[in-house]
């Protein structure tokens, strides 16, 4: 329990804080959740409400449709931080939890990023969650699949929370300039144009949204008859800049490398450049995209172009040697150029097939006539025995087995003929064609 500090009535409360939504009607956003006969808000009609998870990014009102939950459905409401809390304050909230059930009154317990448990922590809940001794309302940004534990998680109902729509967040400025608890009371003078700027620069945070009203119209021209009027130079100076939604270690940070990946091999480079800044911009390691651009070098371009290699490898030492922000430009130079380059994914997937059957058949003998009989004892046993040196040839070919018997015939790299892979293919077939002629003959 927080103490309250004496002076805590005298310290107003931010806007976002006085406008928190009291019910369903007030709150905005989530209608793929909470629109007419939609699923939650049937659930909570019904008062039906079993533990959940509320995942989606901050500011969405994640807490605040936890709390109207509770209101609605008449239960205790404990609010609990996974950032401050430890396995005693867990225990000691389920213990206020089981005097509420005694009482014939349930429990919602909101636990906020709830990610931030440990796993001891968060399997503490798990007793009091199957008896029903608590209905568990967990609220997260990350994806539960990786950062919830799979026996806690079974056990809750999933709802993925959207960002905001901006006409959402414009609804929210708006209602914020008109009602009582936000500036209802006050003559404040701004634009749509204005409003529009603030929820675009929002990104789907009500929060961040209704933060920079509040912002701005305390920065506003104040007349002598209380008049405040937002002009576009103070919005802008409160918007200079805007926080890229970025985590490292978080599902963004692999949505984003995914999106650059994918737009390479769709051929965009515009895409794929647009996604280079976002993550280059919020913070992200060029090394780590340099080493991402190297990989899709052979993944999705491999024969097809043998210079994408190069070019990747060089974006990387370039990267090593100067760093931000001056890489960006060599990062922009690979990315392009893999983009546009043909694509071939055959060395991908010769690797994997490849994997397969190693992995399947690790036993599998190498044949006797490709190891190297460098003892009398090898020898003997006939290793190295009737093996042809290529370079001997006038073909600089022979027809030896080099596959195990049990994968005689094995076919795992197909060149598809894109760019300069068609050379490769063709060679290759030359090869097969010279070797299938040799064993005829035989």
């Amino acid at each position: 329990m927080e103490q309250m500090s004496l002076f805590e009535n005298t310290i107003p409360e931010p806007l976002a804080a006085r406008l928190r939504p009291q019910n369903l009607e007030e709150y905005a956003g989530q209608t793929h959740l909470l629109g007419p006969g939609k699923v939650l808000r049937r659930l909570i009609e019904s008062d039906q409400i079993s533990s959940m998870i509320f995942w989606g990014p901050p500011g969405i009102g994640k807490t605040t449709l936890a709390r109207i939950i509770a209101n609605r459905t008449h239960s205790a409401f404990i609010d609990f931080s996974a950032v401050t809390s430890g396995i005693k304050e867990i225990r000691t909230v389920m213990q206020q939890a089981e005097q509420n059930r005694f009482c014939g009154e349930r429990t919602i317990v909101f636990v906020d990023e709830i990610h931030r448990f440990n796993k001891a922590q968060q399997d503490a809940f798990l007793p009091f969650v199957e008896k029903g001794s608590i209905i568990l309302i967990g609220a997260t940004t990350e994806n539960p699949s990786f950062e919830i534990n799979s026996a806690l998680l079974s056990r809750c109902k999933v709802f993925v929370l959207q960002a905001l729509k901006t006409e959402e967040v414009k609804f929210l400025l708006v209602r914020a300039l008109s009602d009582s608890r936000g500036f209802g009371g006050q003559d404040i003078r701004i634009s749509e144009d204005l409003l529009d700027m603030i929820a675009n620069f929002a990104n789907g945070d009500a929060r961040n949204a209704l933060s920079t009203l509040e912002m701005v119209v305390l920065n506003g021209e104040l007349d002598s008859r209380g008049t405040v009027t937002v002009t576009k130079e103070t919005v802008e100076q409160c918007t200079s800049k805007k926080s890229l939604l970025y985590d490292k270690k978080g599902e963004e940070h692999y949505n984003l490398i995914s999106a650059l990946h994918k737009s390479m091999r769709n051929s965009d480079p515009d895409a794929a450049v647009y996604w280079l800044a976002r993550m280059l911009e919020a913070g992200e390691d060029p090394l780590y995209v340099a080493r991402r651009v190297t990989r899709f070098a052979s993944e999705d371009v491999g024969l097809a172009d043998p210079k994408a290699l190069e070019i990747a490898v060089a974006a990387y030492q370039a990267c090593h040697f100067i760093g931000m922000p001056e890489c960006s430009v060599h990062l922009t130079q690979a990315v392009v150029y893999m983009a546009l380059a043909p694509k071939s994914n055959a060395l991908y997937v010769a690797y994997e097939e490849a994997k397969k059957d190693a992995i399947q058949q690790l036993a599998e003998p190498v044949p006797l006539v490709i190891r190297n009989g460098v003892t009398d004892l090898m020898k003997d046993l006939n290793y190295g025995k009737g093996y042809q040196y290529a370079h001997d040839t006038k073909e600089k070919l022979t027809d030896m087995q080099c596959l195990p018997d049990a994968l005689l015939g094995r076919e795992y790299y197909r060149p598809d003929g894109q760019g300069m892979e068609e050379t490769y293919k063709e060679r290759l077939e030359k090869i097969k064609e010279w070797k299938a002629g040799v064993r005829w003959l035989k």
